[in-house]
Order: structure tokens, then sequence, then C-alpha cells
């Protein structure tokens, strides 16, 4: 770093990280110190995190091994604060266009943890086929950008608690979304509606009907076997009986089943090769009283949830594999729809995917195999804020990629795992806002006599329980 010139850009890029890191250190309200060099020692352990007490031995790490999991036990972090941070760092919109996030769970899976509390069964996907294990689901919120790069802008992850469903939660942390962008001044009146993008996994027309009214777009992709109707056909005068509810039948699956698109438009792409995508407005789909509509009221109809369904249509793979099936989509939102812009911006949520498995991978998202779910949510913001100081510090570290590494392109910004390779040497010029350690002496250990006191064994969370409070005391 001495050899590079500190131009004008450098020193503000300097400057912001440092702002950065002494707003996350104000965060930790209780064991800050040790919670902030254990995120530093997250940055600069040469290698993937294997487990929390393994950086104690980074030298970033200045305390004994035992604040480790002191900190991670009873530590505190301010979520809200937290994410007011991380959103103030969320790159601006492109000229005319909405910002974008993208919200996906990831399991932490925990089978062999008898003694873990609010453990749920998520689904752990792998080679041999996915399986359900008992663990923690998390839904994490990033910020999604356009670019050559895989890099995000990570917001919030939130647990899912047994007993809460997917999409309350999600409905839930847009909601939360929309209020900071407006605290922050992210977003200013008469900027589009934010885009949010969101896997097969969740319920469109649930989400659009529960956002129904609030300044946000939702992009959501379809399973193939979705069907949905048109509006009914005017009633004839004189017609006698109750009226119709549901029109024509649109089919995903059956092409026959589809009627001329209000939209249709072919390009040329260097990753995807000939491009179409169609759009269909005005559809919905027939609900029944099963899952949040099982509440609904008996006298009352209902609802019919409009919104518009995009097919896209690829030639391959960008590793040049056939598609095995059409891309569907559905949009909703206060504005109509851009069929150009909804099918790129989709295929940017898959950079989600790429942080995961980084986080994962090395920072050591997945390794924390702690016995106590909120001292694994400390561990999982550690994460979070880490991710965020290497977006920061992307164009500031030197490229010390390994001898077998390929030379990045001119221009592009170096990927998270080369810029943690140099975080080392920028952590030891920008410094640290934690206080030097306090000398300690050894305890007097567990009195003589004393006996452990067995724990209870706590069983997963299964939504097939009648009785699931047994599971959550």
């Amino acid at each position: 770093m001495d050899s590079l010139q500190d131009t004008p850009a450098r020193v503000e890029a300097l400057s912001g990280l440092s702002r950065f890191r002494a707003g996350l250190h104000a965060c930790f309200t209780r064991r800050g110190d040790a919670l902030f060099e254990l995120a530093d020692a997250m940055l600069c352990a040469q290698g993937p995190v294997r487990s929390p007490v393994e950086l104690s031995l980074e030298p970033e790490f200045r305390r004994r091994h035992g604040s480790v999991y002191d900190a991670l036990a009873h530590g505190r972090i301010s979520s809200s604060r937290l994410r007011h941070l991380l959103i103030g760092l969320s790159a601006p919109a492109r000229t005319n266009e909405p910002l974008m996030f993208a919200i996906d769970t990831t399991p932490h899976a925990r089978p062999d943890a008898e003694y873990a509390d609010e453990r749920t069964m998520v689904q752990v996907r792998g080679k041999g086929g996915d399986r359900w294990l008992p663990g923690w689901p998390y839904s994490l919120v990033v910020g999604i950008q356009w670019g050559s790069s895989s890099w995000v802008d990570p917001i919030e992850a939130r647990r899912l608690r047994p007993g809460e469903e997917h999409t309350d939660v999600t409905i839930d942390q847009i909601t939360g979304l929309l209020k900071d962008l407006n605290a922050t001044g992210k977003r200013q009146p008469g900027d589009p509606p934010p885009l949010v993008l969101l896997d097969a996994g969740n319920h469109a027309t649930d989400l659009t009907h529960a956002l129904a009214g609030q300044d946000v777009q939702l992009l959501v992709r379809l399973r193939t076997t979705r069907v949905f109707y048109l509006d009914p056909p005017p009633r004839r005068p004189g017609q006698m009986g109750a009226p119709q509810r549901h029109g024509a039948e649109f089919s995903c699956s059956e092409p026959a089943k589809r009627h001329t698109p209000d939209f249709e438009r072919t390009v040329e792409s260097e990753l995807y090769g000939t491009v179409t995508v169609r759009s269909w407005s005005g559809l919905h789909q027939k609900l029944g009283s099963t899952g949040r509509w099982a509440n609904w009221p008996r006298d009352k109809q209902l609802p019919i949830v409009r919104g518009t369904v995009l097919q896209v249509v690829v030639d391959h793979l960008p590793d040049g594999r056939k598609p095995p099936k059409d891309l569907w989509l559905w949009h909703a939102g206060p504005v109509p729809a851009d069929p150009d812009l909804l099918w790129k911006a989709y295929l940017r949520r898959f950079d989600q995917e790429h942080f995961h498995r980084f986080a994962k991978s090395y920072l050591g998202l997945a390794s924390a195999h702690l016995s106590s779910a909120a001292a694994t949510d400390r561990w999982v913001s550690l994460a979070m804020a880490a991710y965020a100081q290497l977006r920061l510090a992307r164009h500031l570290v030197d490229d010390l990629r390994r001898p077998w590494h390929p030379r990045p392109d001119p221009g592009k910004p170096l990927t998270p795992y080369k810029v943690r390779l140099g975080f080392r040497r920028l952590r030891a010029r920008i410094g640290t806002p934690t206080d030097s350690p306090k000398p300690t002496h050894p305890g007097p250990g567990r009195p003589k006599g004393s006996k452990n006191r067995p724990k209870p064994k706590r069983p997963p969370y299964r939504k097939s329980e009648l009785t699931p409070s047994k599971h959550t005391e």
C-alpha cells in the first residue's frame, strides 16, 4: 500500500472504510472490543475460517481464547443500528432505474446439536439429493448491482424462529427495508419503487396481497406448474346466476392454454444466445381456504390478486448447456412491468448465491458450531459486517493473488477472495477503534464438590407437532 499514490479518491475511500469501522464498533453494545476483533480476525485469517476459537490465534484478536465464546454468548449487537449502517453502504441505482434487492434463505444445519435451542428443520442441498436436517434457517437481504462482478451489498440476516412462516418474515423484512431506505436517504421522493427479487420458494400471490399499497415492486420466480386465469368476460344483459370470478385459463406448462402475449421481444446475448421475452398482464390465481387464507372471513370472497407473468426463453446457458425449462417470473407493483429490465435484473439475483458460497466457504458463516441460537445470530452478523468491509476495500488492497491465480481483467474489481488476501495489510494502515485488552488473572475455577447440571435435550421444532411450545421453552 505504501507504494501506491494516495489520490484524493483513495484517501476518501480509506476515510469511508474507517468511518464504517467506527460505526460498526458502535453497533456492538456489549463485549464490543472482542466482537470487533473477532470480525477482524475473520477478515485477516489466511484461509477458510474453520471454527470461532481458531480465530483467537490470529494477531488481530488480542484477547484470550475464552473471550471468543464469551463475546458470542454474552455480547450484544444492535440489529437495527447495524442494518441502518449496512443500508447506508448500498450502491445507488442507475438513472431512472429502481434500487434492486434480493432475499433468499440459507440453512445452517446442526443435526448433532441435541442441546441447542430453537432448531427447526432446514433443507440442505447436496450431491446425494436434498435432505431435511435440524438446524437454523436464515433469511438474508442483499443489495444487487449491475456489472460484471458478483459483489453484493449485505443488509440483514434474520433467523426464522420456530413457528414463524417464511412469508411473514419476508413481508416484515421488505417493510423494514422500505422504512430504512427512506430513513437513511437512500431513496428520494419520485424515485422508482425498489425492486425485490425472490426465488421460487416464495408465494408470489401472498406477498403481492400483503404488500399492496406499499411502494415496492416484486419479481418472483414461478414454478413451471403454475396456472393463472384471466378476468371473466363482461356479463351479458339478463344473464342469470352468480357472476364469474375467473376467465380463461393460462398455463405455464401447456402452450396451448396461453393467449397472445401483451409484449414480446427477441434479443441476442453473448451469454445466452437468442433470448425471447414475453409478458402477459392482468393474470391471477385461484385461491383456496388454505395456508394464509385459512382464516379469511367465510362471509367474504377471497381476493383477486393480479400481476404480470413473464416468460424468458434462451438458447443455452453460459456454460453451453441447454436450459431444461423456461424461466417464469411474476411481477407486481405500483408501476407497469418493464420486461426488458426485469429479466436482466433477475439474472443478477444469482449474485446472492455467490455471496452465500463465499461467506460459508471462507468467512465461516456455517462453521460456528455453537449451542445457542442467539450466539449463532451474532456470528452471522459478524460475517455480514466482515463482507461489507471487503466490499469497501475492493479498490484499496494490493493484488496478492497466488502464482496460480489468473490475472484479473483491467478495470475489473478484485473478487472477495482476493480482497481478503490483502486485507491484513490494509488493516495495519487504518488501525482499529478497539481498546487494548486489560490484564487479567485466572479465576478461582470450579468450587470443590460442585457438579455439572445436566442440560435438557431440545428436539427440533416440526410443523406437524401439535404442541410445538414444548420444543421452544
